[in-house]
């Protein structure tokens, strides 16, 4: 059986949680103590040296990195699919968890670690402004690009969308203007069964 080690409001975690969900994969989860620096222990630097959540456990085998994992439950449990059979659709479904990390979830974390976590006078509030215009020019990108369909490849709910959902979650915390197609797009999300399995406490 596969093992999780994950942390509950960890926005990377909750992407493989969620594909889990959706693939209904037997599982174990272990949640990894964060806040008493379970991760920078050795027993858990063993399972991933950069001694951060989520790690995939499978026998032996352990894979760090949420998009890594996405792939890796897309290619042992291929049913139901979270990706196109076809290579050019598969391809844009990569493209879009690539873009994600790159525009949005390196600067949605600048600003969310902060807000959740410390006080507002340990704020780097100019950096975490410079992350809210990143954050918005990437939005417009998506918005555009979305046209007037319902997810981000063709007409199914894919690892694509997977990779954005648990940051779309936290779009009033990010001081951005989103499109009307992006903020549809993040409630069509939310309302997935599986967003609603894993909902953060805070």
């Amino acid at each position: 059986m596969l093992t999780l080690h994950y942390h509950p409001l960890s926005t990377f975690a909750r992407r493989v949680r969620v594909a889990l969900h959706e693939k209904a994969i037997p599982h174990e989860s272990v949640e990894v103590n964060l806040a008493g620096g379970e991760q920078r222990g050795d027993a858990y630097r063993r399972l991933n040296p950069l001694g951060k959540v989520p790690v995939l456990q499978d026998g032996k085998f352990a894979l760090p990195e949420s998009a890594a994992i996405l792939w890796y439950l897309e290619a042992v449990h291929p049913a139901p699919a979270l990706a196109p059979a076809a290579p050019q659709a598969r391809a844009q479904v990569d493209l879009w968890v690539r873009l994600c990390d790159a525009g949005l979830a390196r600067q949605a974390s600048t600003i969310l670690f902060p807000k959740r976590f410390l006080p507002k006078e340990k704020w780097r509030t100019d950096e975490m402004s410079a992350a809210s215009s990143e954050i918005e020019a990437h939005l417009a990108f998506v918005e555009a690009q979305l046209g007037s369909r319902e997810y981000l490849v063709g007409d199914a709910f894919t690892l694509a969308d997977v990779a954005y959902l648990p940051f779309l979650h936290f779009l009033p915390l990010l001081d951005v203007e989103a499109g009307p197609r992006v903020q549809a797009w993040a409630s069509r999300l939310a309302a997935r069964p599986s967003a609603q399995a894993t909902v953060p406490a805070a």
